[in-house]
C-alpha cells in the first residue's frame, strides 16, 4: 500500500508504516506539500490499518494545534500497536501526536519540544482577553495528554514549567519525563524545522540552529500558481492559521 499524503508503505502484513515529515495542518487546502499531513488524511488511513499495528515516524516542527489533537484521538483509538519512533525531532504538536504511541522510540541524538500554545490575533481588550482565555484551555488539553503518560515523580506543576519555557528534550532526558520510551542508537538524521516554525521558537538547541538549512514557502503541488501571486501566497502561509503550535 502507498498513499502519498502520508507515504505509506508495508512493512509486514500486520503493521504499516506512517510518516509525519511535514507540517500538521487543518484540512488539504492548507497542505503545501506531500509530507504536510491533515486529520482527514489519517481518517483515510485508519481505513487501510483496519485492526493492524502502526509504526508513526515523526520528523516534524508541528503546526495547527487543533489538527494535532484530531490526529493524535484518531491514532490512539487505532485498535492495533502503536510504535513512535522520534527520527530527528517532535516538536510543539508533533509532541502531542508522539504521546499516542504505546511505546515511543528515541534516538539519543533527537529531539522532542514542548511549550505553551500560542497564536496572533487582532480586535478590541475583550477580544484578546477571550483569546488568552483560548489558549489557557488549550494549554490545559496538552498537559492533560502529557501527564496520561508521565513518569513518577513527573506532576502537572513541572510539566506547565516545561511547557512555559519552552523546553527542548534530547534522547535519554526524554525518558526521565515520560514513560515507555526506548533510547536508540544516534541517527544522521536531520530534523526538520519550516522557516516559520523556527522564527516562533526561542530556545532552539544550537546543534539544530546551525544544521538549519533556509527554507522557503513552498508552492502548493501540483498547482500552477503564476509567480506574480507568489508573494501572495507566501504572506497567507504565514499568516492563514489563527491558532496554532
Amino acid at each position: 500500500m502507498k498513499i502519498d499524503f502520508c507515504q505509506i508503505k508495508n512493512s509486514g502484513e500486520d503493521t504499516v508504516e506512517v510518516y509525519f515529515y511535514g507540517d500538521i495542518v487543518s484540512d488539504e487546502w492548507s497542505r503545501w506539500g506531500k509530507d504536510d499531513v491533515c486529520p482527514s488524511n489519517i481518517i483515510e488511513l485508519t481505513k487501510e490499518i483496519g485492526n493492524g499495528n502502526v509504526n508513526i515516524h515523526i520528523n516534524s516542527g508541528g503546526g495547527d494545534v487543533f489538527a494535532g489533537f484530531a490526529i493524535y484521538n484518531i491514532l490512539k483509538n487505532c485498535k492495533g500497536k502503536k510504535t513512535v519512533y522520534i527520527d530527528g525531532l517532535a516538536a510543539s504538536i508533533a509532541s502531542v501526536i508522539a504521546m499516542a504511541g504505546d511505546e515511543i522510540i528515541v534516538p539519543e541524538n533527537a529531539y522532542l519540544m514542548i511549550h505553551n500554545a500560542w497564536t496572533v490575533g487582532m480586535g478590541n481588550s475583550a477580544d484578546m482577553r477571550k483569546l488568552a482565555e483560548t489558549l489557557d484551555t488549550i494549554d490545559d488539553g496538552i498537559v492533560d495528554t502529557y501527564l496520561s503518560r508521565t513518569c513518577e515523580g513527573i506532576d502537572e506543576s513541572m510539566i506547565r514549567e516545561y511547557m512555559s519555557k519552552e523546553t527542548w528534550f534530547r534522547g535519554s532526558e526524554i525518558a526521565d519525563i515520560f514513560n515507555n520510551i526506548r533510547i536508540d542508537e544516534p541517527v544522521n538524521a536531520v530534523a526538520s524545522i519550516s522557516n516559520k516554525f523556527k522564527a516562533s521558537y526561542i530556545n532552539l538547541p544550537n546543534e539544530l540552529n546551525e544544521s538549519f538549512k533556509n527554507d522557503v514557502i513552498r508552492r502548493p503541488d501540483n498547482a500552477n500558481v503564476p509567480e506574480e501571486l507568489m508573494d501572495i501566497a507566501n504572506y497567507a502561509k504565514c499568516v492563514k492559521a489563527a491558532i496554532g503550535l
